[in-house]
């Protein structure tokens, strides 16, 4: 028999933030930035059954992942942090053993809330094994100015749980307008650390950062309580995009060896309550919603061989607050690109769209928020795979329309017709 193999210390990052955040920009810059010598894993969690964030990351990556030593593995059909999943440990543990990284990057499902997994990842057992750096957060500026997201506890968990918190998609906010986002983060977590990054730019908005030197760039404070923010302006945008851009992916790069006071915390109980942090772990957990059992398969591999043994392969489901549905087509059905972004884009009150498709403009990575339509072409894939992810109207914005819309969330499930959308989707193929 071959000794078992002993992690020790293998530096790990968490990168976490609600449904259509930015987190996969984020994680596609710390790994344009990684060494080439060192070998890097990623660890993705969706809560969809077709697995496409690694497709995502893969296909925006310029080389081949083997030869630029990143690891990409995928855990679909639910929250990795529950406990009917499949032991996180051992998710964790299979992917050091195959390809022994020296650093892992871990990114959890938007629609869980952290802590499930900071638990987790607080356990005695991972205490040498992983080096826990600084949580990332990933939170839009375009979301947060929506009462329905503001207002909602998953989109304020996330803040709660981040070491660190990267705002995008913010530019259309006002000074003022900062100041009170600056001041609603303060209440949920005061010892944040906040970077401003402009989200679809080459260039981007740095913190206050000591090894941050910049001659032609100009920062001043947003001042509130503890929270370190600054913006940084320049007078000559052409000239300073590359210095701002440098100076943003260098702030970003030093998160990933920062420590985190978050799971330091939590491994400091965990340690001196051991039984009251599983009891801890197994109330929070058992407090989100039940994911139905046709998505809670523990071992990825499964959820795989069943999508592979049968093309095409489609589900949809009702998760929390949300609707998802996914396709995995094989690779010679092609679809009429401008007809399916015309169908996707008219599916009612969609939050996340995502996917790899083959259409009739060649292979196309689709990756589409209400902030941000973005398409890019890309090499062939094995097969075609879309996702989206539609939020059912029991979200809403006043008082009003909540006892308005105390049936209309029921009723929004049965006016989608799951079988005339597969039909619709169909009848795209060309």
């Amino acid at each position: 028999m071959k000794n078992p193999i002993i992690f020790q210390n293998i530096p790990c990052t968490l990168v976490t933030g609600f449904l259509g955040a930015g987190k996969t920009t984020v994680i596609n810059q710390l790994l344009a930035s990684k060494p080439n010598d060192e070998r890097w894993a990623l660890l993705i969690n969706e809560f969809g059954r077709i697995g496409i964030d690694g497709a995502l990351l893969a296909s925006s990556q310029d080389n081949d992942l083997e030869q630029k030593n990143i690891a990409i593995r995928e855990v679909s059909g639910g929250c990795i942090c529950c406990t009917s999943q499949l032991p996180l440990q051992i998710k964790i543990s299979r992917l050091l053993s195959e390809h022994h990284p020296q650093r892992l990057l871990i990114e959890p499902t938007g629609l869980a809330h952290p802590r499930e997994l900071i638990l987790q990842l607080s356990a005695p057992y991972w205490q040498t094994a992983l080096k826990m750096n600084a949580v990332i957060t990933v939170m839009s500026g375009e979301q947060w100015q929506q009462i329905k997201y503001r207002d909602h506890d998953g989109f304020q968990a996330h803040v709660r749980d981040a070491d660190v918190l990267i705002i995008n998609r913010y530019t259309q906010l006002d000074i003022s307008e900062k100041q009170v986002l600056v001041e609603w983060i303060t209440k949920l977590n005061s010892q944040v650390k906040i970077i401003w990054a402009a989200s679809g730019l080459t260039t981007s908005k740095t913190t206050n950062s000591s090894d941050v030197h910049l001659s032609d760039v100009h920062s001043s404070d947003v001042h509130s309580s503890d929270v370190h923010s600054s913006d940084v302006h320049s007078s000559d945008v052409h000239s300073s995009d590359g210095l701002v851009a440098d100076a943003y992916s260098k702030t970003l790069n030093d998160q990933l060896n920062q420590p985190s006071s978050i799971i330091s915390n939590q491994r400091k109980v965990s340690i001196s309550n051991p039984k009251k942090s599983m009891i801890g772990l197994q109330s929070q957990a058992s407090s989100l919603a039940t994911v139905p059992s046709s998505s809670s398969s523990t071992d990825e591999t499964e959820a795989q061989a069943s999508a592979d043994s049968d093309l095409p392969y489609l589900y949809h489901e009702e998760q929390q607050d949300f609707q998802l549905a996914g396709w995995r087509l094989p690779a010679h059905y092609v679809l009429d690109a401008d007809d399916l972004q015309d169908w996707l884009l008219a599916l009612p009150n969609w939050q996340r769209i995502k996917g790899v498709v083959h259409t009739s403009d060649g292979w196309m990575q689709i990756n589409f928020n209400p902030g941000s339509l973005t398409t890019r072409t890309i090499d062939p894939q094995t097969d075609s795979r879309l996702e989206i992810i539609l939020q059912l109207d029991n979200t809403v914005d006043t008082a009003t329309e909540k006892s308005e819309t105390e049936n209309g969330a029921k009723a929004s499930s049965v006016l989608i017709d799951w079988e005339e959308c597969d039909r619709e989707l169909m009848a795209l193929v060309i």
